[in-house]
């Protein structure tokens, strides 16, 4: 196995957590050391994105009803402080930095770079990043949904070169084995898309998300450059990691996407630009938007806001708008040369330009 310098192990609630929703030091310390060996096998920087806040909250405060979404919450920032504490304790003597995140520091561009100079300064010191959502004030439009997803953007932010996802199933399998004795683990996987449909849905009742979040986390790693490796095993299947067997399923990475390019793909848009076949197949090839190719203009947005841009109604890119809705409309299906006749003015050539959008569908 080729060597990594920079690993993210994503732990979920199901492999730190009894049946009950305790948290169980003795597993939590096995994943710890095993963490430990597999990057000192390497020689890699490690974090580590952890579930748990919630469950460890709850106990903390003996709850053990159906909560709101305010006490939710609090329960979620009395227990951040427990877990950190545990994982503290797990990874002695290695320091540990706690870093929390909400959508909106994938999405917003300066936050996105705060969020990475932190990570990169924490590493920089010998750290190891103990990385979750931020519960205790994400609602639902500020969350990214689930801690599978999550690692995945902490592993753009970190730049590693994999994603180890432990969770309580080995792998992908061709069917669900804890109903088919027969189901066969899938060990490779070379293209997600021919894959997904083997998913399913949600797994263990204790976690948020199945094998499909894993996939989509998988998706997102993968299209930077990151492989990804789904395994089962606890901390025992962190060690055998270490020695070079890849006990799961491995999934390998495509030529990498950019970090701008990454984070113009999570950008919200403000509204729609569509296309015809010819700028569709110019974007395909790399090349910037030109108003020639643009048939209608959706919603409002103004200079700099992210936009998708659409051929037959379906989205193909999104990119940041050279030119606002209003002056868009007036322009669309016209020649550059003929914007300032229209305008009055004439900022920019280019709708969009290239290297401020990034396609969805193509490539």
């Amino acid at each position: 196995m080729e060597r990594w310098k920079r690993i993210v192990v994503k732990i979920g609630s199901s492999s730190l957590t009894d049946d009950t929703g305790r948290i169980q030091p003795p597993q939590m310390w096995a994943i710890a050391r095993g963490a430990q060996v597999l990057a000192a096998a390497h020689d890699a920087r490690l974090a580590i994105v952890s579930s748990g806040a919630g469950a460890a909250g709850r106990e903390r405060l003996g709850l053990v009803r159906s909560l709101t979404l305010p006490e939710r919450q609090a329960a979620a920032a009395v227990g951040q402080a427990l877990l950190v504490l545990d994982w503290a304790r797990a990874l002695a003597p290695l320091p540990v930095a706690q870093l929390l995140l909400t959508a909106s520091d994938v999405q917003d561009r300066e936050r996105y770079v705060n969020a990475r100079n932190a990570l990169e300064a924490s590493l920089r010191f010998g750290a190891v990043p103990i990385i979750n959502e931020n519960d205790s004030v994400a609602t639902a439009e500020l969350k990214l949904g689930d801690n599978d997803t999550l690692s995945a953007w902490a592993a753009y932010l970190m730049n590693a070169d994999v994603l180890v996802i432990l969770t309580d199933v080995d792998g992908l399998y061709d069917d669900d084995p804890r109903r088919n004795p027969g189901a066969r683990r899938i060990e490779q996987v070379d293209d997600i898309s021919e894959v997904e449909h083997l998913a399913g849905t949600a797994g263990s009742k204790r976690g948020t998300g199945g094998m499909l979040t894993k996939l989509r986390a998988a998706r997102i790693a993968s299209e930077a450059g990151i492989e990804t490796i789904i395994i089962g095993g606890g901390g025992a299947g962190l060690e055998r990691l270490a020695s070079g067997e890849v006990w799961g399923t491995r999934i390998r990475a495509r030529a990498p996407t950019s970090a701008r390019k990454a984070w113009l793909a999570q950008q919200p848009p403000r509204g729609e630009v569509h296309i015809d076949a010819g700028a569709a197949q110019a974007l395909s090839k790399g090349r910037s938007l030109l108003p020639s190719g643009v048939t209608a203009v959706g919603g409002w947005f103004a200079f700099g806001d992210a936009v998708a841009i659409l051929h037959q109604e379906q989205e193909i890119a999104r990119g940041l708008s050279n030119y606002g809705s209003e002056a868009l409309a007036r322009i669309r299906g016209r020649q550059t040369h003929e914007i300032h006749t229209v305008l009055g003015y004439k900022d920019y050539d280019e709708v969009v330009h290239r290297d401020n959008l990034v396609l969805v569908r193509f490539g």
